[in-house]
């Protein structure tokens, strides 16, 4: 059939320039939202509004969209912070704070992809984004050991990355805003004044094979699954790990396995449920032990910093695995931390009467994430009061 005379042929859709960025950001909002191995690419390709193989195009394979989004957040940071213009120390300092909490809020919904899906990058992709964070971290470490001159290298760059955790915390809570700049950039402040804690030497790291339960194993076969399912949950991430594994690790069979539970989510679910309790019953004992407000917030906080030291596979796989929990069981544990966080929010508005409930929350979960991250650069060490100190920092951090 003809055109009739006059008639334009309909316009080409052009395809955005920013499409790649585009299909790498919802990426990184759904890797964080259900975690790396419950997004599909047809997924992405959908809250973007194109087609799967339309993805192709731009991308191989889902890996490569988790490596380019990882690239994009620390991207971001290194740009924020990479032309200063201030010239004292403090001043610089402050520059560079404001520059990452923007970036933190801004970014918020991808900006957790750096703390518990890197997990899923390979050992190269691994030191190239290690490589990254070493220098963001040594931009901030620089004129704060000029401001401070007494700090050692480790403690300097100790104190970055807890304030950087203070940042990452945004991801945890949902109300962001200029506030919430205002607030993290006073807390980031907080922490690298406070007295850094001693960095623990570092020790030849176990073998992944090697038992969790060392030379005492427990009596019960339930128990031993739940120790050595938590290991490995921690150590690979849920979905790398197989019942077979599980049972390997525990010296028994696969079937055996599914006499104390009827799969691996199971498992997962009762990893929590134990956490849960474990984490309520030391906050509530606490409470119960303590003269005033002051003293009950300083003693749920090291109930917690005990916690996490004492059972960092089991509080890594409890904060990093949420989305691989059966639905039957996700909906009432994530009830569970949220009145945790609003024990926390209480005791804090308690010591601190004027602080809105907003802001209190804020601090709440800024306090938990610096204990779990600085915990981890630890290696959970309790040796030379490391422990302690971290909680010192949780502490700071809540009278931010």
């Amino acid at each position: 059939m003809r055109r009739a005379a006059g008639d334009t042929a309909p316009a080409p859709v052009k395809r955005p320039k920013d499409r790649k960025a585009r299909i790498a950001l919802a990426g990184a909002e759904l890797f964080c939202e259900r975690g790396y191995h419950g997004v599909s690419v047809d997924e992405i390709a959908a809250a973007v509004g194109i087609s799967g193989p339309a993805v192709y195009r731009h991308f191989p394979n889902k890996y490569a969209i988790l490596v380019h989004a990882t690239r994009e957040v620390v991207g971001a940071l290194l740009a924020a912070t990479g032309q200063p213009t201030a010239s004292s120390a403090d001043g610089l300092l402050d520059e560079l704070l404001r520059a990452l909490a923007e970036v933190a809020v801004s970014r918020r919904r991808v900006a957790g992809l750096y703390q518990w899906e890197g997990r899923y990058l390979t050992p190269e992709h691994r030191q190239e984004f290690a490589a990254s964070m070493a220098t963001l971290v040594g931009r901030v470490a620089g004129p704060l050991r000029e401001l401070r001159p007494e700090l050692t290298v480790e403690q300097a760059d100790l104190l970055v990355n807890a304030a950087l955790s203070a940042f990452g915390s945004v991801t945890t809570y949902r109300a962001a805003g200029a506030d919430t700049e205002h607030l993290l950039t006073r807390v980031a402040w907080t922490l690298l004044r406070t007295d850094a804690p001693a960095v623990p030497p570092r020790r030849r790291p176990a073998p992944d094979d090697a038992p969790a339960t060392g030379p005492v194993r427990p009596a019960s076969r339930r128990e031993l699954l739940l120790i050595e399912a938590m290991r490995l949950f921690h150590r690979h991430g849920y979905h790398a790990v197989a019942v077979e594994d599980i049972g390997r690790a525990a010296g028994m069979q696969a079937s055996s396995v599914y006499r104390y539970f009827p799969g691996k989510a199971d498992l997962l679910a009762a990893a929590y449920y134990r956490a849960t309790d474990r984490l309520t019953g030391a906050t509530t004992a606490a409470i119960a032990e303590a003269s005033d407000p002051a003293d009950a917030l300083h003693r749920v906080v090291r109930a917690y910093v005990d916690f996490a030291f004492g059972q960092s596979d089991l509080i890594a796989v409890y904060l990093a695995e949420n989305n691989n929990l059966p639905d039957r069981d996700r909906h009432q544990l994530r009830g569970a931390q949220r009145l945790h966080v609003e024990e926390w929010v209480g005791l804090v508005r308690a010591v601190r009467p004027d602080l809105p409930a907003a802001e209190a929350r804020v601090l709440v979960h800024a306090a938990l994430n610096v204990v779990t991250d600085v915990g981890r650069l630890g290696r959970f060490d309790r040796t030379e009061g490391y422990d302690t100190q971290t909680a010192r920092l949780a502490l700071a951090v809540l009278h931010a």
